[in-house]
Formats: structure tokens, C-alpha cells, sequence
């Protein structure tokens, strides 16, 4: 490969993306990296917040843990445990019948073992774009992707008009990036690339909020660590997040994700922007009267806060037997969970197969 062949830029640093650009630099990319937010994991992040004592308190408050049935990822994973950067969680966990206000089954369906990241979720992410071969940058949002003809080539543009380089592929593990943002145009114009525009047209997604709690006291009452609920307009799920292998116990910590229905009917009334204090405060109102009305003894937290996650869940698998989207012409990929699976597991392997994409058509250059 020459210099150029040799670049490739990942844009996104959830599971996906930095399983990506992992892969890449193991088979001798240059991998630049881009990420908008602060750090690492997408819905895999781990929130820091800080109590009104000063005490800070640390949540997983995307995915609670992943689990894996697929061989090649399981492989990974073998890999990453052995770092200790993932464990099993082996606390029981349950379903929780609103109707009846009772637990009605001792697993919630998941097959295999639950595993979560140590210290936190995010730590696979961070593990992976602080390789060997990737440059990770942090707060930097591409803001336009520009195809260069007579070089074969993309350039990347920020969102302040400064250059970010010249790369010979690109990844989206971001599947916004051909969304329109704010106003604005998207940064990929799919008529660039047009083996991909169908696939990224539309991507229907399931928005959530999470509530983040801690308390005081323990919640004695509740028999699991982790439970989903059915039969609830408002709530879907609720796990002990200080339960977890690597994390302080105390306090102790919850985290409650709402229905869909639930998300989508706030998001009605109060629009796509950012949402404001007072509609986290009312969401995070509703989220606890719902958890406290399941009869299971709930003290008051001393912390509370919501988190909206408004695209992060996709509803379809828009590439589920080529596992990610690729157009071979510009060196493209699109790579996420909406690939493959509403899953941890979907990410890795989509993420997966947008190197192995990128390695078979720029070894060849």
C-alpha cells in the first residue's frame, strides 16, 4: 500500500467504530478516528455525575451488559477478558409483570453469559482507540466529507471549516452522517456514493430515557439486580448498576430505561433539540413515580437525572446478511449495530466487516 492507501479515517468511537479502527491498524492502517462527544463508547459510555455532597457517582446508563452467541465474536471477547477489560456479571435477573406488581420469571430470555465492561462499559472503546495505529480525536465533529477526483481520495472537513485529512477510505459507524444536522446539510452526500443511499434513506430508531438514581440505603426488596417490565406504558427495564464486577457499591445505584411509546410521545410534545432542564426534571419525575409504584418498597434516591437517548436503538437491521454497507467505488463503509442487530453483539460485527471491506479493496491499490 502507498501512503495514502494506507489512511483511513473512522468516524464514530462507539463498539462499532472502535472495533474498526482496531482491526484496521492491526492489519497496518494509519487510523485517524473522530469523535464528537468527549470520549469513547456511544451507548456503551459511562456517565459521571456529581451529588449535591460533592460525592461523584458513575453510571452505565446506555446498555446495561452485552451477551454473544456468534463464534467470531466471542473470540474477541475471549480476548478482551483476558485484559480484564470485560467480566461476566452472575447476579440474577428477572421480568417484573406491572399488572400484578410481581416478578413472574427468574431470566429475562438471554442466552449465554451477561458481560459487562471493568471498570465501566465504555472501557472495551477506550481500550481499542488508544491502539496501537489509532488516532483518536475527541471532541471533533466531521462536518463534511468532500470527494477529491482527481486524487481518488475524500477530504474530511470539520464543523469550524478547518481540514481534518486526506484519507483513501472512510467508516461511518455514525449512520447520522448522511442525515441532515441542525439545518445544515449532511456531511456524506449519498449521491457520492450511491450503493449506499438506499440503505441509509430512512433508518427507523427506538428513542429511550434513562433515569440515572442513587440512594442511601439498599433496595432490599427487590430479589434481582436487573429486570425487565412488562406491561408498563412508561417503564422497560431497571438494573442495580453498583451490582457490577469493577464498580463501588456505594451507594447504591440504579439506572431505569422507559418504553419507546413513552420516549416518542415526549419527543412529540417537545421537539428533536436538545431537551431542556425542565423536561429532564419531568421525565425523570415520571420514570421514578412509575419504579416507585411497582409496590417493591422504594426509598427516595438523593440523585436523580435523565439522560435522553433519542437515535441510539435502530428498529430495523438494514444490511443483515452483508453485516455492514459498502460502496466499493469510494471506499465507503457504514457500520453499527442498525447493520446486523439492535445489539453490543451487532455492532462488533458489523464493525467487524467494514475493516475486513477496507483491508480487501486497499491492499490492492
Amino acid at each position: 500500500m502507498n501512503s495514502l492507501a494506507a489512511k483511513v479515517a473512522v468516524v464514530g468511537s462507539g463498539i462499532s467504530g472502535a472495533v474498526c479502527a482496531s482491526t484496521l491498524a492491526r492489519n497496518g492502517f494509519a487510523v485517524t478516528l473522530f469523535e464528537s462527544g468527549r470520549g469513547p463508547g456511544g451507548r456503551m459510555s459511562q456517565r459521571r455525575e456529581t451529588a449535591e455532597d460533592g460525592k461523584e457517582l458513575v453510571f452505565d446508563h446506555g446498555a446495561p451488559f452485552f451477551s454473544v452467541t456468534n463464534a467470531e465474536v466471542l473470540d474477541l471477547v475471549s480476548g478482551w477478558e483476558a485484559r480484564g477489560l470485560v467480566t461476566e456479571w452472575k447476579d440474577k435477573f428477572g421480568v417484573f409483570d406491572r399488572l400484578s406488581n410481581k416478578f413472574v420469571d427468574s431470566e429475562t430470555g438471554v442466552q449465554g453469559k451477561r458481560y459487562v465492561g471493568v471498570p465501566g462499559m465504555n472501557s472495551v472503546c477506550k481500550a481499542l482507540c488508544n491502539e496501537p495505529g489509532v488516532d483518536s480525536k475527541f471532541g471533533v465533529g466531521v462536518g463534511k466529507m468532500e470527494w477529491l477526483n482527481d486524487e481518488n481520495s475524500w477530504m474530511l472537513i470539520g464543523y469550524d471549516g478547518s481540514s481534518l485529512g486526506q484519507f483513501s477510505g472512510v467508516v461511518a459507524s455514525d449512520k447520522n452522517l448522511a442525515s441532515p444536522r441542525l439545518g445544515q446539510p449532511p456531511p456524506l452526500d449519498t449521491n457520492l456514493v450511491p450503493e449506499l443511499a438506499l440503505g441509509l434513506r430512512d433508518i427507523p430508531v427506538n428513542p429511550c430515557f434513562a433515569l440515572m438514581l442513587a440512594f442511601s440505603e439498599s433496595l432490599q426488596s427487590i430479589p434481582v439486580k436487573g429486570f425487565s417490565i412488562k406491561n408498563s406504558e412508561i417503564l422497560s427495564w431497571a438494573h442495580c448498576d453498583s451490582s457490577k464486577p469493577g464498580r463501588s457499591t456505594s451507594p447504591e445505584r440504579w439506572v431505569l430505561h422507559s418504553t419507546a411509546d413513552y420516549a416518542r410521545k415526549i419527543i412529540a410534545q417537545t421537539g428533536l433539540a436538545k431537551p431542556s432542564s425542565s423536561t429532564l426534571a419531568k421525565v425523570a419525575e415520571e420514570l421514578y413515580k412509575e419504579f416507585e409504584s411497582t409496590g417493591l418498597n422504594i426509598p427516595k434516591p438523593f440523585f436523580t437525572k435523565a439522560h435522553r437517548w433519542g437515535s441510539a436503538f435502530p428498529a430495523v437491521s438494514i444490511a443483515r446478511d452483508e453485516t455492514c454497507l459498502f460502496d466499493k467505488q469510494k471506499r465507503v463503509a457504514v457500520c453499527g449495530d442498525f447493520c446486523v442487530s439492535p445489539s453490543v453483539e451487532g455492532a462488533i460485527l458489523s464493525g467487524c466487516a467494514a475493516a475486513s471491506k477496507l483491508v480487501k479493496m486497499c491492499s490492492s491499490l
